[in-house]
């Protein structure tokens, strides 16, 4: 089955170009568009698409908002990729921090695209692991957030996946995890999903936000 997307953005030229980008691939299908994050919700519980791409700027509802709005209400909900201008944004950091999977910038190329919402449907690994990192040195708390430390103790890793946990900071998959600690692909899948549910985390990206938050790594 193709990877469902639904693109949202104000300016009708960024979605004809991502839409001409992903229905290029066998393997993907844009199934609908929005202009603005308001129209989000109602378009994603008709389409049920794997993926939104959306913008992190918009001028009713940024994207900001239409993440947590997608999160509270929607059972289920997709996947979402905020699509932004600038790498260096305190709206993408607070977009992962309000639940988005990962994000993208438009100038990025064809196939850094193709693969951003591949990597972010799967769910297996990190997008831009080295980014996330400079934006949590930039506009996370460097001594931990306290509600955020707090959940961090609540959820009393075990050793091993305190480790796999450090290692998904730095982007490595499960395969990569796996090699890495000498285990099989199934034992670090385990080891990931208890992580996810310690913390509450809906996926990967949550959970590394929480251990930058919490001050379980330095992002430095």
């Amino acid at each position: 089955m193709p990877v469902t997307v639904l693109l949202v953005d104000d300016e009708p030229l960024v979605r004809a170009g991502l839409r001409a980008v992903l229905e290029a691939q066998p393997d993907i299908e844009v199934v609908g568009e929005a202009a603005d994050g308001a129209a989000v919700i109602p378009l994603v519980r008709q389409l049920r698409p794997d993926v939104v791409a959306m913008d992190v700027r918009m001028p009713l509802m940024d994207g900001i908002e239409a993440t947590r709005a997608v999160l509270r209400t929607v059972d289920d909900p997709p996947k979402i990729l905020v699509v932004t201008t600038f790498e260096n944004d305190e709206y993408v950091y607070e977009a992962l921090r309000a639940g988005a999977d990962g994000f993208l910038l438009k100038r990025a190329r064809p196939a850094e695209i193709v693969h951003a919402v591949r990597l972010v449907a799967e769910g297996e690994s990190l997008l831009f692991p080295a980014s996330v990192r400079q934006l949590a040195a930039e506009y996370g708390d460097s001594a931990g957030n306290p509600a955020a430390r707090a959940a961090m103790e609540r959820a009393a890793l075990t050793e091993r996946e305190a480790e796999v946990l450090r290692l998904m900071t730095r982007g490595l998959s499960n395969a990569e995890i796996a090699t890495r600690l000498i285990v099989g692909g199934e034992t670090v899948k385990s080891h990931v999903s208890a992580v996810l549910t310690k913390l509450g985390a809906r996926d990967r990206t949550q959970a590394v936000i929480a251990a930058y938050e919490s001050g379980f790594v330095a992002p430095g």
